[in-house]
C-alpha cells in the first residue's frame, strides 16, 4: 500500500474582516502590510464575497512571507478578525480544517465550495 502524498502549499491568504466602522482601520493594515511584504493586495469588499460572512480584504502570498507576516499582523491588527488559509488544491479543506484564525471564528459558507473528499466521505 502507497502512502498518498502529503499536500503542497503553494500560498497562502489572509482575510482582513472588518465592517462600517473599521473600514479605514483594515485599509490602513491591508496597505502596510503590502508596503512591507511581498504580497498581492486584493479588494477592499465593502460586503460578503465568496464563502466569507463579513466585508473583507485578501492578502495572497508565498510560503516565504508566512514566518513574517503573521507575526506582523497579530501585532498589528488592533481587534480586527484575520482568517488565513493555505492553498493546496483543495479548497474545502483549506477553508475548513487547514484554517489559522486571528480574533473571532466567523461561520464561512462552506457549501460554496466541492471537493472529491467531501464526495469520498458520504460514500
Amino acid at each position: 500500500m502507497t502512502a498518498s502524498p502529503e499536500p503542497r502549499i503553494t500560498g497562502y491568504h489572509a482575510h482582513i474582516y472588518f465592517d462600517a466602522s473599521t473600514l479605514a482601520q483594515a485599509q490602513a493594515l491591508c496597505e502596510e502590510a503590502a508596503r512591507r511584504f511581498t504580497l498581492s493586495m486584493g479588494r477592499v469588499h465593502q460586503r460578503p464575497v465568496g464563502p466569507h460572512p463579513d466585508w473583507s480584504c485578501q492578502l495572497a502570498f508565498e510560503p516565504a512571507v508566512f514566518g513574517g507576516l503573521i507575526p506582523w499582523l497579530a501585532l498589528h491588527r488592533a481587534g480586527l478578525v484575520v482568517f488565513i488559509h493555505p492553498l493546496s488544491g483543495d479548497d474545502l479543506q483549506d477553508h475548513r480544517d487547514h484554517a489559522i484564525w486571528m480574533g473571532a471564528v466567523r461561520p464561512l459558507k462552506l457549501s460554496i465550495f466541492s471537493s472529491e473528499s467531501e464526495t469520498a466521505s458520504q460514500e
